[in-house]
């Protein structure tokens, strides 16, 4: 593990603080109509200002980053109170799938209007029937001319009530195993064949959606890597997803900065004193963690099953933090809607991104080699 910061890279971080410290404005909530609007012009503002996608090529808006630079952004913008990141299914999910499985016309196409928010994408990944079992999923693809005939539901879709395009699998061989026959596809959700039916939330908000397709027509051009090979592909997006990128370091470094300082304005309770430093401390171990990630990966390593070692620990610290911030306020939480929200999203951590029980038996299975529980 490497922890040095070089010259260049602390040049970086204070460029990216500058100019964050001024530009961060309060945003309406994305799962609005006017809020979603209001970050995808945000999106563009970062992208006009290269901020957007740091690490990417510069063709693609980017800087051309290191993954540290890029780790250290994050921190910088999780702790100015900068907006939630309306593309962050994009840019954090399908762009490294593109990177690694797609073609140079595709990369060309997609990933310019994805920087700068003129796309944004939704996921199109769970279904009624198959959750974080994905390889259980229904909804097929037929071949057609020049393309595909998509069919079936997905629900539970991040983003879908106000996006542009979707990502996600969809069984083009009915014959074959669970884990073969399956296709990764984008498609327009403004399609002929298309249905979006927004969820409302606790809030009457829509976070999420359901998206019907109905015989919806998809070019070859958007299919990602080769016809049945979905589930590799996949997996590229589940790892980034539950390994590096989704949920960064500076996301729960700022948030025990928060937690610290809450405790110390409410008279520095013994009772929580010991759970807050343990927020303190996970972390920061996640932020080693992820140092040691990123020296692997800059070694010619890859994101792999441990990823599900990382998304376990970082969704149950997630609870863990706010359930103390929500000890140290005590009834005064019931007013305080920061720390509320941040409760209630937290308790979905170890359900997206596949639920616990998925991610300890990816553990078992693939890390620690164990024997696969007989299946009836």
């Amino acid at each position: 593990m490497d922890l040095d910061i070089d010259e260049a890279s602390a040049a970086f971080r204070d460029e990216a603080r500058e100019w964050l410290a001024a530009h961060v404005r309060s945003l309406p909530s994305m799962d609005t109509a006017d809020g979603f609007a209001a970050h995808r012009e945000w999106e563009a503002e970062l992208a006009e200002a290269r901020w957007s996608v740091v690490s990417w090529p510069r063709e693609y808006h980017g800087r051309d980053a290191s993954m540290l630079q890029w780790l250290l952004f994050e921190e910088e913008y999780y702790a100015s109170g900068a907006p939630g990141r309306v593309s962050q299914n994009g840019i954090f999910m399908l762009a490294p799938t593109l990177f690694a499985h797609g073609t140079p016309e595709q990369r060309d196409r997609i990933l310019p209007a994805m920087a700068t928010g003129e796309q944004v994408w939704a996921q199109a990944w769970s279904e009624p029937e198959a959750g974080s079992d994905i390889a259980a999923l229904r909804s097929t693809a037929v071949r057609t001319g020049g393309g595909w005939l998509l069919s079936g539901q997905k629900t539970w879709s991040s983003r879908a009530a106000f996006a542009d395009r979707a990502f996600g699998l969809f069984r083009t061989d009915p014959e074959a195993q669970r884990h073969h026959g399956l296709t990764y596809f984008m498609a327009d959700l403004r399609a002929e064949g298309v249905t979006v039916r927004p969820i409302p939330q606790l809030d009457g908000e829509p976070g999420f959606a359901e998206i019907f397709f109905d015989d919806v027509f998809v070019p070859d051009a958007d299919v990602i890597g080769e016809a049945g090979q979905g589930w590799r592909v996949a997996m590229t997006t589940a790892n980034n997803e539950r390994g590096l990128s989704l949920r960064s370091p500076g996301r729960f470094l700022a948030a025990a900065g928060r937690l610290v300082d809450l405790w110390r304005e409410n008279g520095e309770s013994p009772s929580t004193r010991d759970r807050v430093a343990d927020a303190w401390i996970g972390a920061r171990a996640y932020q080693l963690y992820t140092f040691g990630t990123v020296s692997r990966l800059q070694d010619g390593g890859e994101l792999g099953p441990e990823s599900s070692v990382n998304k376990l620990f970082w969704s149950h610290l997630d609870v863990e933090l706010h359930e103390t911030a929500l000890d140290v306020l005590g009834p005064a939480a019931e007013t305080d809607r920061a720390w509320v929200d941040g409760y209630l999203f937290s308790l979905a951590g170890p359900i997206y991104g596949g639920t616990d029980q998925i991610q300890r038996n990816t553990i078992a299975e693939r890390l620690l080699k164990l024997p696969r529980e007989a299946r009836r």
